[in-house]
């Protein structure tokens, strides 16, 4: 007997199934400027810099050294969301290096920052979240956001 094609099942994530596809659909955090006490988190050009620090970590097969473009990383991106500068964080930053997964989490986590799961369901086709609307989920509580980093 024959069996079928083995999908493996990723580390960190979960697989989505379509017919006959399947994809591995990683969670998303919006990490929002403001800390847990409503105050404007500063210095106002925070979310470029933590952005910025993470730009070499790309998707696999992206262009390196001289052919590289100067960008952000898909994986973490600065982003404005109701006048808030934010950072949008893509799961899958844990699967390419997991010490940088573990900086933009401490870092959110040190300066006590909102972090919100603006995860997407997988039959969404929009790839960033635009929170407070459709879709977004309300910040996670401090203890819920603990379980998620490494001790």
């Amino acid at each position: 007997m024959a069996a079928g094609p083995q999908l493996a099942r990723p580390v960190h994530g979960h697989l989505a199934s379509k017919p006959g596809v399947a994809q591995i659909i990683h969670r998303q955090f919006l990490i929002v400027g403001q800390t847990l006490d409503g105050k404007v988190f500063r210095p106002s050009d925070w979310s470029e810099r933590l952005a910025g620090a993470m730009s070499a970590f790309r998707p696999a097969g992206s262009a390196l050294g001289m052919a590289a473009f100067i960008g952000y990383s898909p994986y973490c991106v600065p982003r404005a969301v109701d006048g808030q500068k934010c950072v949008l964080v893509n799961e899958a930053l844990r699967g390419i290096e997991v010490l940088a997964w573990d900086f933009v989490m401490h870092f959110a986590r040190d300066n006590q920052l909102e972090v919100r799961d603006v995860t997407l369901p997988a039959a969404d086709p929009h790839p960033h979240p635009l929170p407070g609307g459709e879709g977004a989920k309300p910040a996670l509580p401090r203890q819920e956001l603990a379980k998620s980093w490494p001790q």
